[in-house]
């Protein structure tokens, strides 16, 4: 007998959020490359995310849930931070002169796919709206 190709609510959840996260992604303007490394998905999978076709079948682990929570996160933040389509989306490409980024982007810190990085990454971001932990 077959098994029945309905996706389960978890499956569908993280498609949902890989799609969306990967579309966030892209609005701040990651490379491929950073993408599946600030996902830790391998390049087929984050292709079809962007394609938001494929996905009914996917399985993430929790380390790759959380990295898609924190750029969930990180872009509620900064739709909370600005009003403006520029900083909302360009934040995450300007330099940064911050002890943490060193004159680099958040995108740059991040794309070295370190989960340290990211966690940290969204740590500064939420700060920026008063976030406490």
């Amino acid at each position: 007998m077959l098994a029945n190709p309905i996706a389960t609510p978890d499956k569908t959840a993280s498609a949902t959020g890989l799609r969306t996260a990967v579309a966030i992604l892209d609005r701040w303007g990651a490379t491929g490359e950073q993408g599946e490394a600030i996902l830790r998905v391998s390049h087929s999978t984050y292709a079809r995310a962007k394609r938001k076709d494929g996905l009914a079948s996917i399985n993430l682990d929790r380390d790759q849930l959380t990295r898609v929570s924190f750029v969930l996160n990180m872009h509620a933040a900064l739709r909370t931070i600005f009003d403006n389509p520029e900083n909302l989306y360009g934040f995450m490409r300007m330099p940064n002169d911050n002890a943490f980024f060193f004159g680099r982007s958040p995108l740059e810190v991040m794309g070295e796919g370190d989960i340290v990085a990211v966690y940290e990454t969204f740590r500064r971001i939420d700060a920026l709206r008063g976030g406490q932990w």
